[in-house]
């Protein structure tokens, strides 16, 4: 690989365009994880208005999809073409994405455009964490990454408030509209003030690699995201995408090790502090897709909140995750040691899923509060601890490739741990609702101890309760209305410790993952924070 010494932009730019850059790309990136979460409240009116409730979930699921295949793809092409050039395509696309999903006339229309919105996202996303490390050398990066772990807690806050008042007032399609004044403005920024930010490799691209990284991706995410009522594990379909993704990935690994320039390249994995935050990264997701993912059933089918009360009770996760992250960025400026911060925050999430076990009848929202709360600042010290030790151990001009690649392996842990485990929860569920309705349908006639199916009662929420109306409407003629009451409230009662049982049992299945996280933190290696972005080690000595 021909290497020329780039342009140091910590020391060429000022602190006033540095700002405006990171301004910019801040507006950028909220716009992106923003998305994620404002859809979240309009989906029933979308739902309502285009139809095809069976394509509801892909409508996350393609913007996922096409946001985590693309990480490392677009991160390498930002080492190799400037970020500036990839920035700016990835918002462009990201905006014509919201423009096309705000004109959507079908729902297959909405998932594909989103899966537009995906692609701009994947490149907004894995140069907009690269960038600090163009501007600020590690030494002075901590407390921006914070910054930017803040941003991403916002977005989830004000995401799920957002997208109920515009579907209310101004209609669904504004939650994608919105974003075009604030891309624009983004835009017109980066244009105006940010540099190339050119690493100084040659430009050459790993096409094979591309392709064989989507065939093996694609098929996996694909496998793991279909609805697994329809299509099982055992599925010849998905057996089928699973084997072609292990194909992929085989001939990926030859196609990388025998590439001038791979997409990721596999030399990385020798360095020790690389390979263990990419393994620490997908326990991580994993760990935290589970956290959120499943609190709000246990709030909604327990607790009995609403939907939007569901949302709310996530805000304590959010405000530690904030907090912990401010903390945490000023702690590690000051002190330039970031492992004892990272490894704090693994012990309080680990701390924070146990306390998630606990879960039950009797559990009080304060409790719930507390839980996620402690969850949160964990989260917070450890994201962008983890990033930032990451991008200190490799060498400069691997920096985009390498944020993009922990990027992908902690969206793969997601994606993943959300299958896995609410397959488990399924599983669960169904044996709770088996075994504490079975005493309950022992005393009813066969005819209304249908109304009891755990298939039927398991979605929760407005099912079951339907189920639960129309069991007390063909009791009436047969049944006193104390003996219908008594009925109703123990059937009730079931099915909440049902889903109080299984959501505690999703949680100890889950609670591994940030041990393991916290075993793999505890053997990375610290290294003092680089004071200049200015290679310590040639490229050749990468790649061997």
């Amino acid at each position: 690989m021909q290497y020329q010494r780039p342009i140091d932009y910590t020391t060429a730019l000022d602190e006033r365009t540095k700002r405006l850059v990171m301004g910019a790309v801040l507006i950028a990136l909220f716009l992106t994880s923003l998305d994620q979460t404002v859809v979240v409240a309009a989906l029933p009116k979308i739902v309502a208005d285009l139809g095809d409730l069976d394509l509801l979930a892909w409508t996350s699921a393609s913007y996922l999809l096409v946001s985590t295949t693309s990480l490392p793809i677009l991160g390498k092409l930002s080492d190799l073409y400037g970020r500036k050039n990839i920035l700016l395509i990835g918002i462009a696309i990201f905006l014509l994405g919201s423009f096309l999903c705000g004109l959507a006339p079908s729902m297959l229309m909405l998932v594909v455009f989103r899966g537009i919105q995906g692609l701009g996202a994947g490149a907004i996303t894995s140069v907009a964490l690269t960038i600090p490390a163009d501007l600020y050398v590690p030494a002075e990066r901590a407390q921006l990454q914070g910054i930017i772990a803040a941003v991403f807690a916002l977005s989830s806050i004000v995401g799920p408030l957002l997208g109920g008042v515009l579907t209310d007032t101004l209609g669904w399609h504004w939650i994608f509209f919105i974003n075009l004044p604030f891309g624009l403005l983004a835009l017109a920024f980066i244009v105006a003030f940010m540099p190339r930010l050119n690493s100084g490799l040659t430009r050459s691209i790993d096409y094979w690699g591309a392709v064989l990284l989507m065939l093996t991706v694609v098929p996996l995410l694909v496998a793991l995201s279909l609805e697994k009522e329809k299509y099982a594990w055992d599925s010849p379909l998905v057996l089928g995408l699973l084997a072609a993704a292990a194909v992929s990935f085989g001939l990926f690994v030859f196609a990388e090790l025998r590439a001038k320039e791979p997409i990721l390249p596999l030399s990385l994995f020798r360095i020790p502090i690389f390979s263990l935050i990419c393994a620490m990264s997908v326990m991580v997701g994993a760990t935290f897709i589970v956290a959120i993912l499943f609190l709000p059933v246990f709030l909604v089918n327990v607790m009995g909140a609403s939907a939007t009360e569901a949302g709310v009770a996530l805000i304590p996760e959010t405000l530690g995750l904030l907090v912990s992250s401010f903390i945490s960025g000023l702690v590690v400026q000051r002190t330039g040691r970031y492992k004892a911060a990272m490894l704090v925050g693994l012990v309080l999430m680990s701390i924070g899923i146990f306390l998630l076990t606990q879960l039950s009848l009797t559990t009080t929202i304060a409790q719930v509060w507390f839980s996620i709360a402690i969850f949160g600042l964990g989260a917070g010290a450890t994201f962008p601890q983890a990033n930032l030790a990451l991008q200190n151990a490799v060498p400069f001009e691997y920096v985009g490739v390498a944020t993009a690649g922990r990027l992908f392996f902690a969206q793969l842990g997601q994606t993943v741990s959300a299958a896995l485990y609410g397959a488990l929860l399924v599983a669960y569920l169904n044996t709770a609702l088996v075994d504490s309705l079975q005493p309950v349908a022992a005393r009813l006639p066969a005819s209304l101890a249908t109304h009891l199916d755990p298939g039927r009662l398991r979605n929760g929420g407005e099912q079951a309760a339907a189920e639960l109306a129309a069991l007390g409407t063909e009791m009436a003629p047969r049944f006193t209305p104390e003996v219908r009451r008594r009925t109703e409230a123990q059937v009730r009662t079931a099915v909440r410790r049902s889903f109080a049982e299984a959501v505690a049992r999703v949680y100890q299945a889950s609670l591994p993952l940030p041990l393991i996280a916290l075993l793999l933190g505890l053997l990375v290696p610290e290294l003092p924070l680089k004071r200049s972005n200015s290679p310590d080690t040639p490229p050749a000595a990468v790649h061997e």
